[in-house]
């Protein structure tokens, strides 16, 4: 038995190491690569894991979902839970009660009666976090409307668990003999007490977590970082997390949501960063064989057997709750952009329901075979939500944007000498620095939300995707000197690189990298003037240090000066031997002495012209 799961364990390792590299390279992200590369090795394609493979590897992988809740909470400031009251309590009870009647009555007009339709509409109403929380991350979303009120609906979903298991027997024509129904819940402990005494024993135990979180751990952890063992660190950090897990499953609660609020607890903590570091490690792995058992659960016999009635379903439900979700997302005054991006973001069904549709299993609620269905439903919505998303960010969104503020976004009303695409920090700074000058430019920004605040502060800011070459001719590219490229995506710089060298060669580029390897491939675009957007600060940064260091003032200025020169020539020739890996590390090296020799020569001349000038300011004796 152990050998078996050691080669299951590495059957999953190896097809991740293949497949998500691909799909990171080809731009659908790692929850994806993750997802295809469980369908490829399940016992349903393939073949390399069975069915109890992937049941267990699943229970194990489960862990990594309330890992990624404990994080979330740590970096979520409790002031900012409470600003957030309003979504958790309206959209999220909305978007649950809604979405679970409308889901309910369609699966009443397919056939299920009553009960099993109310059923499945409450069980398809809750999202995946570990999907969304984890795409919304990759995608810089998580700070925004939109994955603020994910959130926000996310954790409502949680706190409605419980009750769902509560409600759920109730829908039981026929009731199965035995205790089945207390199989799931893992709380045994509370079935025998009244609903009294069962209500102080869930409130008690959020109590201990928060007061355990903020009088216990505290203390706990300030005694293990005297100690100075890494490791014993690490394990405490896994510690809280498994306790706080313990505690939340004994009584009922959703683990997730007990994690989260230990998370919160300890937002404010001195030891906030050393625990998302010791802990970041463990949840990505334990989420990326999550998704992996999604994957691998995906019965596509099944799928063939009737494919049109589950290709349906998953159709019918994720437009059912993108609909609502989009309907909310207005209705609490979120932008078009937003509200799509929430609406396809959490349009899936989320991973709680494969544990719940085993309970209705095992309260005769649904019948097998419609619960082996409704597992194929949820796994293939799971699997489409990263594409789903890339279309509503590629395809949906600049054809959306047209009815929130972007009527009047192609209509220019001057042509000024500078263009600047993107007005991000990066653009901002560009455009500010420039009109303190005197010098006129011309702002183009996709972000709706960033075009309504930049207005609100008086700047004059055009909503539009600065790539359109309509867009570009309209803002007077063919008679603007030049444009500033500083949008936040690398492969959008790109973009814009190549239709201004197709259409308006006149204009000259000055673009932002946000990387080393971005930097490359503008190079390869023919980019005279690459900005790497961090290269200035830290040096500015380090030669701060070496004036604090006792170094003078200038000196250390001139001496980054020097460094930057040195590294602006270096670059290119590392761009070009970049391909070659012995090569390049070789380049890195030598460029490496040579600046140290560099700064060393400085050094000495320096202090050769300061004794020259000692002598000359000395009498002769």
């Amino acid at each position: 038995m152990e050998k078996d799961l050691l080669v299951q364990i590495m059957v999953f390792f190896s097809a991740a190491v293949v497949m998500v590299p691909i799909a990171r390279r080809l731009g659908l992200g790692s929850v994806l690569g993750y997802l295809i590369a469980g369908m490829l090795i399940g016992p349903y394609l393939l073949g390399f894991i069975s069915d109890g493979g992937q049941e267990n590897i699943m229970h194990f992988a489960e862990f990594g979902v309330v890992m990624m809740l404990f994080l979330v909470g740590l970096e979520l400031d409790p002031k900012r839970l409470w600003q957030l009251r309003v979504p958790i309590v309206g959209m999220g009870s909305l978007q649950m009660g809604v979405s679970a009647v409308a889901i309910a009555l369609f699966m009443g007009f397919w056939g299920y009666p009553w009960n099993e339709a109310l059923a499945i509409g409450l069980i398809m109403a809750m999202s995946s976090t570990a999907i969304v929380i984890q795409i919304f991350k990759e995608k810089g979303l998580l700070k925004a409307a939109s994955g603020q009120n994910a959130i926000a609906v996310l954790l409502f979903q949680d706190l409605a668990l419980i009750p769902i298991l509560a409600f759920l027997p109730m829908l039981a024509l026929k009731f199965p003999a035995g205790t089945a129904g207390h199989k799931l819940t893992s709380a045994a402990i509370l079935s025998q007490l009244p609903s009294w005494a069962e209500a102080l024993t869930l409130i008690g135990a959020v109590i201990a977590v928060v007061l355990g979180g903020k009088f216990i751990v505290g203390p706990l952890l300030r005694v293990v970082a005297r100690s100075s063992v890494r490791e014993l660190f690490t394990a405490t950090a896994l510690l809280i997390v498994v306790t706080a897990t313990f505690v939340m499953t004994r009584v009922g609660l959703s683990p997730a949501m007990g994690t989260f609020l230990a998370g919160v607890v300890l937002a404010n903590s001195e030891f906030r960063h050393e625990l998302i570091s010791d802990i970041e490690p463990f949840k990505g792995l334990l989420l990326g064989l999550f998704f992996m058992a999604v994957g691998a659960s995906i019965n596509f016999d099944l799928l063939l057997l009737s494919p049109l009635k589950i290709l349906l379903g998953v159709f019918a439900i994720m437009t059912i709750k993108g609909l609502i979700l989009l309907g909310l997302g207005r209705f609490f005054k979120l932008s078009w952009e937003q509200s799509i991006l929430l609406a396809f973001g959490l349009s899936e069904v989320g991973e709680f329901a494969f544990v719940l549709f085993s309970f209705t299993g095992q309260q005769n609620i649904l019948s097998p075979e419609a619960v082996q269905q409704m597992v194929v439903i949820v796994a293939i919505s799971m699997a489409l939500t990263p594409m789903v998303l890339l279309f509503g960010e590629r395809i949906l969104l600049p054809l959306i944007h047209g009815k929130d503020e972007a009527p009047n976004a192609d209509e220019f009303e001057e042509h000024n000498p500078v263009i600047i695409a993107g007005y991000g920090n990066f653009g901002s700074t560009v455009g500010r620095f420039l009109n303190a000058n005197g010098i006129e430019t011309t702002v183009l920004e996709l972000n709706s939300d960033r075009v309504d605040l930049l207005r609100k502060m008086g700047i004059k800011v055009y909503y539009g995707d600065a790539t359109r070459l309509d867009l570009l001719r309209a803002a007077g590219a063919s008679e603007a000197q030049a444009i500033v490229i500083a949008m936040e995506n690398p492969a959008r710089n790109l973009e814009l690189v190549e239709t201004v060298k197709k259409h308006f060669p006149n204009l000259h580029m000055f673009v932002r990298s946000i990387d080393r390897e971005d930097a490359y491939d503008l190079m390869d675009a023919g980019i005279l003037h690459i900005y790497r957007q961090n290269l200035e600060a830290s040096l500015r940064m380090g030669a701060d240090a070496l004036h604090f260091m006792g170094g003078a003032s200038a000196t250390a200025y001139r001496k980054a000066r020097l460094f930057l020169e040195h590294e602006e020539k270096g670059f290119k020739r590392l761009a070009a031997a970049r391909h070659d890996k012995k090569r390049y590390i070789s380049l890195v090296r030598e460029q490496t002495e040579q600046i140290n020799t560099l700064i060393q020569s400085d050094l000495d001349e320096e202090i050769e012209q300061d004794l020259t000038l000692i002598k000359k300011r000395t009498p002769a004796p």
